[in-house]
């Protein structure tokens, strides 16, 4: 936890009590300069401050150390000054302990405390597998994070609590939800429930609370993508959209890592052993004869090189990790020799 984190978490809890500490500090550091300079002692001298401190702290209890005087605002005081301090220590007793056993218990109250405390985290809806592997990126990109979760006995709550991640179980749709999760302060929110039009109805009270907010939504329906990006102000991601071609790609090459869409560009991400076909040929000539971009090289022995330099001579049983088109991959594999692809990757 940063120094900031910590003086904005004791900020919140301050906040929560600042009624209690205002009575305090009426009773122990202002009633005894009244009683100081209001109590008479028929010496003319003032009571000191310890002893009026004494009177006050023992009037608590109905047990007044200072003699009876006929003033009517020391009369006054000490009939006020017994039921307001039981009620403030009860009260701040009682807030306290409340807010001790929700931190253990992860309830909404401390939640909320840990929200306040927070500034530019990421909001992420759902503890599903999407909302979970969401959660475990944005945690190895070092950015703080808080869920919200709708049912205490999903899968990965337990999980996520024990990585020490803020989890809240409540429903996303409720707006004070949201509140709790300190959205003005927040950097973005990430919709990745299962449900289309909750994860609508989040991104819309989420842009009232806060304008500047990046919103981020996991949508099933293809056909609301372009639509929610025109209208909304979000990202929208079509799940079934992002997994097509990763599915497609492997039943036909298993070979391939990765795939993705750059606007009408199919790309590939795949694993290259070096044969006779590629040795002597430069990174640098693998990119301008067949589009390819070596992301990494990695030689017998060593550790593996990313971005190596253009001018970087291919060896014989190099292992070069290459994105390219889709067509340029198949020129590139029809060159190397390697036309047939595996059963699976494990075959090659």
């Amino acid at each position: 936890m940063t120094l900031e984190f910590r003086l904005r978490y004791a900020w919140a809890v301050l906040r929560r009590f600042r009624i209690t500490l205002a009575f305090l500090v009426l009773l122990f550091l202002v009633l005894p300069v009244v009683f100081i300079g209001v109590y008479p002692t028929g010496t003319g001298e003032p009571i000191s401050y310890g002893r009026a401190l004494h009177h006050i702290y023992f009037l608590l209890f109905g047990q007044p150390s200072l003699d009876y005087v006929d003033v009517w605002l020391i009369e006054a005081m000490n009939i006020i000054i017994p039921p307001l301090g039981i009620a403030t220590v009860v009260d701040g007793g009682v807030r306290f302990g409340y807010l001790f056993f929700a931190k253990h218990k992860a309830e909404k109250e401390w939640i909320e405390v840990i929200a306040e405390a927070m500034k530019g985290h990421v909001v992420v809806c759902g503890a599903g597998r999407v909302g979970y592997r969401v959660t475990l990126q944005l945690l190895a990109l070092k950015r703080p994070v808080m869920v919200i979760e709708a049912r205490e006995d999903a899968h990965f709550v337990s999980t996520l609590r024990d990585m020490n991640v803020p989890v809240l179980i409540d429903d996303a749709r409720n707006p004070l939800a949201l509140k709790r999760l300190n959205l003005a302060q927040a950097e973005a929110i990430i919709c990745a429930t299962n449900d289309d039009l909750a994860n609508l109805n989040v991104a819309l009270d989420a842009r009232k609370a806060n304008p500047t907010l990046r919103i981020v939504l996991r949508l099933f329906d293809e056909d609301l993508v372009e639509r929610v990006r025109e209208n909304f102000r979000a990202e929208a991601h079509s799940t079934s959209a992002l997994a097509a071609p990763a599915f497609a790609l492997t039943a036909l090459d298993p070979r391939i890592l990765h795939s993705f869409n750059v606007g009408p560009h199919l790309m590939v991400v795949s694993k290259f052993d070096a044969n006779v076909k590629l040795e002597g040929m430069s990174i640098g000539d693998l990119r301008d004869r067949f589009g390819g971009l070596t992301l990494g090289l990695k030689r017998a022995g060593a550790e593996e090189q990313l971005h190596p330099p253009g001018e970087t001579k291919i060896a014989k049983a190099d292992c070069l990790t290459v994105q390219c088109r889709y067509d340029e991959y198949r020129t590139l594999r029809e060159f190397t020799g390697e036309q047939a692809p595996p059963l699976s990757a494990q075959h090659h």
